[in-house]
């Protein structure tokens, strides 16, 4: 596995995270956050562009974060996708064996971490999401970006049966990609929020906590955004989820 300078520095935070569970002051309530709205695709399947033309439409529709997570397991059918990743084809299979599926497939998109369907199925997705909306975190957490780096405050809760993974996703708002061999070949395809970099970095037991990141590692250019998940173990429902403020959704 290619391992980038995202995957470097995060490989460390859990150590950090370990050192603040104690000390750390609790976040400020949320009432609300964006259902996160995760879609599995392929540059080299056919039948995902009408769920990468969706996935785009979501980015303007208010409460929901949807993000694009490019698979590598089509890449032998001739095109090898410019934007996919191991890490993205893992969570998707712990997804499929959380949700007890035979197997996984793309174009699919994950609703809040516990529901699932075909990601050009817009009526049954529409329909995940109205029954998340207004999403409400479990957890108060809060993403603040202050003085060169971004601090995550999880505040105190009821300890969860297995400790919750707390991931940073880092991703793109946009990136056009020429396909030029495979199912899609000849295609021009604008992917929306592009997922460059998923990586976990600390556990939650119910004490309140907070971590501290490097800003210029998580965010190294100006087109790059990122969101924390507080996550049940499997990977499961998404708990509590977290933008800066200096990201809203557009």
């Amino acid at each position: 596995m290619r391992k980038t300078p995202f995957h470097n520095v995060f490989a460390a935070l859990s150590v950090l995270a370990a050192a603040a569970l104690v000390t750390a002051p609790a976040a400020a309530a949320e009432t609300t956050r964006p259902v996160i709205v995760e879609l599995f695709t392929s540059q080299g399947c056919s039948s995902c562009p009408p769920a990468d033309a969706y996935l785009r439409d979501l980015t303007r529709k208010q409460g929901v974060l949807p993000l694009s997570f490019n698979v590598d397991y089509w890449d032998y059918l001739g095109w090898r996708d410019t934007l996919a990743s191991p890490d993205n084809t893992a969570r998707q299979r712990a997804y499929g064996r959380a949700l007890g599926l035979s197997g996984v497939y793309t174009p699919q998109m994950v609703v809040d971490g516990n529901a699932e369907g075909i990601g050009s199925n817009r009526r049954k997705i529409d329909a995940l999401i109205a029954a998340r909306t207004p999403a409400a975190n479990d957890v108060a957490m809060s993403l603040e970006e202050e003085y060169g780096r971004l601090t995550v405050s999880i505040a105190a809760g009821p300890a969860p049966e297995k400790p919750a993974t707390i991931w940073l996703i880092r991703y793109e708002t946009s990136r056009t990609v020429e396909i030029e061999r495979g199912e899609n070949r000849g295609k021009t395809i604008t992917y929306a929020n592009v997922v460059r970099g998923v990586a976990p970095i600390g556990m939650w037991d119910g004490r309140k906590m907070r971590i501290m990141l490097p800003e210029e590692d998580v965010m190294p250019d100006k087109n790059a955004r990122c969101v924390v998940l507080l996550q049940a173990n499997g990977p499961g429902r998404i708990l509590a989820a977290a933008e800066p403020d200096m990201q809203p959704n557009e």
